[in-house]
């Protein structure tokens, strides 16, 4: 079974789980900052990689990381059947599917837009607006510049992208009049 279907089965189970106990969010957050102290701690990824340390000491250190960190009986358990089956290493993968789960369970889309200069406050608040009428759920809008845009504004929503650039209004232009 591939790595990613094995998060997505983890992280569908951890969002039903959340769901009953009222706790999606706070699941999200300890997921998250968990799976952010094993990539930035390059030490603490080699101990759980290194088959040298037992399965002893290896719990030993998950169990105080977990007691320090105060997280959720749910997520503890989580953490402790990864590391029993030797799959730790997914947490990332986890942590990226259970987001975008606890996304859909609670209606939110995480659109990014782009353009070509900085955004006013109120332009980025109507394209908000905009979106979140268009799609009816909660829109969490991530705002990016990428100078190459003459002008104009790219809006990506999961795979989808909407693409009012300038730029690309100029390429379909000459693609139309070298095509005669």
């Amino acid at each position: 079974m591939s790595t990613n279907a094995i998060a997505k089965r983890y992280a569908k189970a951890l969002v039903q789980l959340g769901s009953e106990a009222g706790s999606v969010e706070s699941f999200n957050t300890e997921l998250s900052s968990f799976s952010a102290l094993l990539s930035s701690n390059r030490e603490l990824t080699a101990v759980f990689g290194n088959p040298a340390y037992g399965i002893e000491a290896k719990t030993e250190i998950l169990k105080e990381l977990i007691a320090k960190l105060n997280f959720s009986p749910y997520v503890s358990n989580l953490l402790m059947l990864l590391l029993e089956r030797g799959r730790l290493s997914v947490l990332p993968q986890i942590a990226d599917s259970y987001s975008k789960y606890a996304d859909e369970l609670s209606g939110v889309i995480r659109p990014t837009l782009t353009s070509g200069l900085p955004l006013e406050a109120g332009q980025i608040n109507e394209i908000k607006a905009a979106l979140e009428k268009s799609t009816g759920k909660k829109v969490e809008l991530k705002v990016e510049v990428d100078p190459t845009l003459i002008g104009g504004v790219v809006t990506k929503i999961g795979d989808k992208v909407f693409d009012g650039s300038v730029r690309t209004q100029l390429a379909r232009i000459q693609d139309t009049l070298q095509k005669g």
